[in-house]
């Protein structure tokens, strides 16, 4: 069995970069997004209805405190799906290492596909009682198992049909959770604030999952009609039979680095998705207030995330991710602590905006850091089992932990504590990769 090489590198020998090499990699920023597109689209509507889903599907009839424990659920089934993140990560990312990073692509937006499908046809629990939850959960699950293979196996073939600017092209997929989060927070401004509240508990909560289904089938076509990356290819002659182990066992500071540096990227991003929930309930705010913020920082981390990852091609990913977490810690109790203490849609919204850039400074970089941690013959378990491994632990839980926190606490700036703990334990990270394995 090959191990890890001791130095991985993110290409094959250096050699003049034609216009051929710009299409391919252009080509494999479409096929790449448009998966973790879907994916993200998914995932934010989800979060961003929660209220309603919650009493859909969840919220026990006629007992207090029924909503608070609604929210919970759903939430809950929404945590749920991220235990199996990890093990999608190790049967998805040990196939692409072994049989190419094309099939795997086809097999997760499959998946991705049937998830959100079930989701948009999920029948209430008025239609068949309790049952109606387990459709939920059996949903968050196929979506979980398949978007535990996608981000490693996107991120190899989007970093290794790069010619070069590698933090600049794997920013893309960063990027395309800007659009997600935009269009999904779109959604959720324009039903709650120009459906009537039968309507949208009744049918119009669907329009978005059916639209997410939309994407499905164009990336399925783009990424059928990609050629493997030319990395893999010249790697076909020193593959792992078996990269889950050479990468658990051989691997193990590598993986567990990088799921700590996750942790920031993660929690910012379930932070903000969290805010239209934190908005109605805890600070009697109108039901689109999250969701302008939720627009302006799906903006921000479009336009911000390639700009954060241009930089980082000069000066080092390691240096702009720094900077970035320093600077959320410092900055989140202050936010919170004007928030609450004077809420306002527009207050907000200004506290959205400055997290979605902090998100876009350290989450930019980051799919170029995560590939250079990982070696070609096992870039692509590595990456999906740090990714989940940290996304799980420190996203994943995040709106149930943060409503709990809330909930129990009765503390409003509970969610600041939890995101500075978490920028600590992501700092750690990024000091280890620097001092530990040099990554600049």
């Amino acid at each position: 069995m090959s191990g890890p090489s001791a130095a991985p590198g993110t290409s094959a020998a250096p050699h003049t970069i034609t216009e051929a090499d710009r299409s391919r990699a252009r080509r494999a920023v479409i096929a790449s997004s448009i998966g973790n597109a879907l994916e993200w689209f998914d995932i934010i509507v989800y979060s961003s209805f929660a209220v309603v889903i919650s009493a859909l599907f969840f919220e026990p009839a006629g007992e207090a405190g029924g909503q608070t424990t609604g929210i919970l659920l759903t939430f809950g089934a929404f945590a749920v799906s991220y235990l199996i993140r990890p093990l999608g990560a190790m049967v998805l990312g040990s196939y692409a290492d072994r049989h190419g990073r094309k099939g795997a692509l086809t097999l997760t937006i499959m998946l991705m596909m049937l998830g959100t499908l079930i989701m948009a046809c999920a029948p209430t629990t008025e239609m068949i009682g309790p049952a109606a939850a387990l459709v939920i959960l059996l949903s968050r699950l196929i979506q979980g198992f398949s978007a535990g293979g996608e981000f490693g196996t996107a991120t190899a073939f989007l970093i290794e049909n790069a010619p070069d600017k590698k933090a600049f092209y794997g920013s893309w997929q960063v990027a395309t959770q800007g659009v997600s989060m935009f269009l999904a927070s779109a959604f959720g401004f324009a039903l709650f604030t120009f459906m009537d509240h039968d309507a949208l508990y009744s049918w119009g909560w669907r329009i978005p999952f059916f639209f997410g289904l939309l994407i499905g089938p164009v990336g399925l076509y783009i990424r059928l009609k990609m050629d493997e990356t030319p990395d893999f290819e010249a790697a076909r002659g020193n593959l792992t039979k078996s990269p889950l182990a050479a990468t658990l066992l051989g691997a193990a500071p590598r993986w567990v680095t990088s799921a700590s540096i996750v942790g920031l990227a993660s929690v910012s991003v379930y932070l903000i998705l969290f805010m239209p929930t934190y908005a109605v309930q805890n600070l009697d705010l109108p039901s689109y207030a999250g969701y302008l913020g939720g627009i302006i920082s799906g903006i921000v981390t479009l336009i911000g995330a390639p700009l954060a990852g241009k930089l980082a091609d000069r000066i080092g990913c390691v240096k702009v991710m720094l900077f970035a977490a320093v600077l959320a810690v410092l900055v989140a109790f202050p936010l919170f602590l004007i928030l609450v203490a004077a809420p306002s849609v527009v207050m907000l919204t200004a506290v959205q905006v400055v997290l979605g850039l902090l998100m876009a400074a350290y989450f930019g970089p980051l799919p170029a850091l995560l590939a250079q941690m990982f070696p070609t013959n096992i870039r692509t378990t590595g990456m999906s089992i740090s990714y989940n491994v940290g996304v799980t632990l420190f996203g994943g839980f995040a709106p149930l932990i943060l409503a709990w926190l809330v909930s129990t606490t009765g503390s409003l700036l509970a969610p600041s504590f939890y995101y500075i703990t978490i920028g600590l334990i992501s700092l750690a990270g990024l000091v280890a990769a620097r001092r530990v394995f040099g990554k600049a």
